[in-house]
């Protein structure tokens, strides 16, 4: 997910797990029989997962209930430390991208899976065939939500391995859904049969008011409640104000400190972001042909952590216990780096689009120096600036090593994200307000402007695409923003990336039992959603946030990604209503029988609208991925080959214009990634 890994990242690793993990350290697991545990799937105490049995009624939320784990519940490290279940406390529901997750003994071969049959990766399609054995049911409408189901082959033994079922696209904020598993199968064909819990609900020896809705629902969906019946359960996805209400509190506070309350018309009004520019440098053709210029410097933010200076580890600062919405320590900023690139193309007579740039994982603002940004930025005349990703950034990674070792850290990852987020926001600030950046003579030639200040662009590229995926909803200063090899889902991401060997090695010692990993990933997921594109995806284009303009958005994809699964970047578009290219593919090139399954075609160019592009290096230079939780290993990695690539440059320019508009840069042909030597 990024070009560069730090070199450092490797070493630091191992070191933090011959710390963090004894030697010969037990596999420490939450107590599958404990009280509060639901006994439906006594394999580990938060089976099925995600589940409204961890919930209790609340009137005040916007689902009308409130997760409640109890530290007793919760998965354990190697030291016997349970994830800390207080920051979940104030959500009113699950991840919209839950990944779900139960233990069917007997459905964890492959010989069982071919003889249950249940929709599969290769076929999303079949969720909706008659007597599917893996139903997930939206009790708001009564339909069936497409899905597709696998095991988890990353456990080494079968009594380990965990039936996955994998939205295809994000499920409603606020929605209560319905799982039911039917008619499953062990290898020999023989039947699957209830455990002893479930089946007293099922056949009426046991009731509850909860179970007694369950089976409305399923009677309403024409699921049959006879002894086909393996396990039903429901949970409930959180709201708008849970997922987004953090970050939207502290940009419109951030914004109103510059004298800016209305930010849906995207008018600059108020003040500037107060800047520093620490740095000049201006290169000869000699030493770079593209860059004429590169500006260091610094911006000033409020921070809403609970450190002086939002460091590495910090998490939002609550003026009270209890409070949903975090606050400023009075005095409290944050010196957020930026680096702009001004390229040759640049002048007075014709200043340069200003875009936003998001770097790759664990990296900083040095990636705007990459060749393919100057190569963007001169052939099409783009300044384009960076902060760091705080929260997911190279200062971040001794922080990130600690919370993968213990995941009562997460939320110093998901708040500083959050933050993060903000930074950028007041960069983008800066770079369109008449008092901004513009009035530096760093950003002029002889008096006059290099820059068009008259509108703003993001362009991100791996965690830069999932980033500027989250960030997007929220952006009042842009309304159009390409994504570059991006995904969502950081709890689906990683064990599909070829990255997650290094991290693995922190996370796997620091929990060793196998079949509680996804579930910790899950876990996670829930704190996860609110610093990265998971969490907000249904508001990138569709029902703009309060306050917020409406936004388009280019997602282009690698095929076959080592790094970041292309498979996540379909959830993504059919979650954001995006159309794509087509043809996407040479035929036979996908493993899929129905490729891009539910993204519809663009049937004519210019087109108008969100849009998904894939970009295909080829099989002589790598192989179609797998379609299981694997990360693809076959060939070359293609993962930095579209933003390298003219014609795909090309079309992000067109794009980001006042009035752009996807253009076919193939010629009515599937788009090859064809770097420029």
């Amino acid at each position: 997910m990024s070009p560069t890994l730090p070199r450092c990242f490797a070493a630091t690793a191992t070191a933090f797990v011959l710390l963090a993990v004894p030697a010969g350290a037990p596999a420490a697991t939450a107590n599958p029989a404990g009280k509060g545990c639901d006994p439906i799937d006594p394999a580990a105490c938060l089976l099925p997962f995600p589940n409204d049995s961890f919930t209790v009624a609340d009137a005040a939320t916007g689902t009308g209930r409130r997760l409640k784990f109890a530290a007793s519940e919760m998965p354990r490290n190697a030291k016997g430390t349970p994830i800390d279940p207080r920051p979940y406390a104030k959500l009113d529901g699950f991840s919209p991208g839950s990944v779900i997750l139960a233990k069917v003994p007997g459905l964890d071969t492959p010989g069982a899976m071919r003889r249950t049959d249940p929709v599969g990766l290769s076929d999303i399609s079949r969720f909706s065939r008659t007597d599917a054995p893996v139903l997930v049911l939206d009790t708001a409408t009564g339909k069936r939500w497409p899905v597709w189901a696998e095991l988890d082959v990353n456990a080494a033994n079968a009594r380990d391995r965990l039936l996955e079922i994998h939205p295809a696209k994000n499920l409603a904020e606020g929605r209560r859904y319905v799982v039911v598993l039917r008619d499953l199968r062990r290898a020999d064909g023989s039947a699957i049969r209830a455990g002893r819990a479930f089946a007293a609900l099922r056949d009426g020896r046991r009731h509850s008011a909860r179970y007694d809705r369950i089976f409305r629902s399923l009677k309403r969906a024409h699921v049959k409640r006879d002894r086909s019946l393996f396990l039903a359960w429901d949970f409930t996805v959180a709201s708008e104000q849970s997922l987004t209400g953090r970050m939207l509190h502290i940009r419109n506070d951030a914004f109103a400190q510059l004298g800016d309350r209305n930010l849906a018309d995207l008018k600059v009004e108020g003040r500037s972001p107060a800047f520093a520019v620490s740095q000049v440098e201006d290169f000869t053709p000699e030493q770079n042909p593209h860059i004429a210029r590169r500006v260091t410097g610094t911006i000033t933010v409020p921070c809403y952590l609970d450190r002086p200076g939002c460091p590495p580890g910090s998490r939002f600062h609550y003026a009270r216990t209890g409070d949903f919405l975090p606050s400023q320590l009075p005095g409290n900023t944050y010196a957020a780096p930026l680096v702009c690139v001004i390229p040759r193309a640049a002048s007075a007579t014709a200043p340069a689009r200003v875009a936003l740039y998001g770097h790759g994982l664990l990296g900083s603002t040095n990636e705007v120096n990459a060749g393919n940004v100057a190569l963007m930025a001169d052939e099409h005349d783009f300044v384009f600036c960076a902060t760091n990703w705080i929260g997911m950034s190279s200062e971040d990674i001794p922080n990130a090593i600690s919370v993968l070792g213990d995941l009562s850290g997460m939320p110093s990852i998901a708040d500083r994200l959050q933050q993060g987020m903000l930074d950028a926001l007041y960069l983008g600030r800066a770079m369109i307000h008449p008092g901004g950046l513009v009035s530096d003579p760093a950003f002029q030639q002889g008096g006059s402007p290099l820059i068009d200040t008259g509108r703003l662009y993001y362009d991100g590229n791996s965690q830069g695409g999932v980033m500027g995926g989250a960030l997007t909803p929220f952006a009042p200063d842009y309304t159009r923003a390409v994504l570059g090899v991006p995904g969502m889902n950081y709890g689906v991401l990683l064990p599909r990336s070829s990255d997650f060997d290094t991290y693995s090695k922190i996370v796997y010692p620091a929990y060793p039992d196998q079949l509680e990993r996804p579930l910790v990933l899950d876990i996670a997921q829930i704190l996860w959603d609110r610093g990265e594109a998971d969490g907000v995806a249904a508001h990138m284009t569709r029902a703009p946030l309060p306050g917020t303009p409406a936004h388009e958005v280019l997602l282009q994809t690698a095929f076959g990604d080592h790094q970041v699964t292309t498979f996540q970047a379909d959830v993504e578009a059919r979650t954001i209503g995006a159309s794509m290219h087509q043809p996407a593919l040479a035929p036979g090139r996908s493993p899929q029988h129905h490729p891009f399954w539910g993204i519809p075609a663009i049937t004519s160019y210019p087109f108008a609208g969100s849009a998904m592009v894939v970009w295909d290096s080829g099989p002589a230079r790598v192989g179609a991925p797998p379609l299981t939780d694997t990360p693809n290993r076959s060939g070359a990695d293609p993962h930095e080959d579209p933003r390298a690539t003219p014609a795909a440059r090309t079309q992000k320019s067109e794009f980001l214009k006042p009035d752009g508009m996807v253009v076919d840069a193939c010629g009515g042909a599937p788009c090859q990634s064809i770097p420029a030597p």
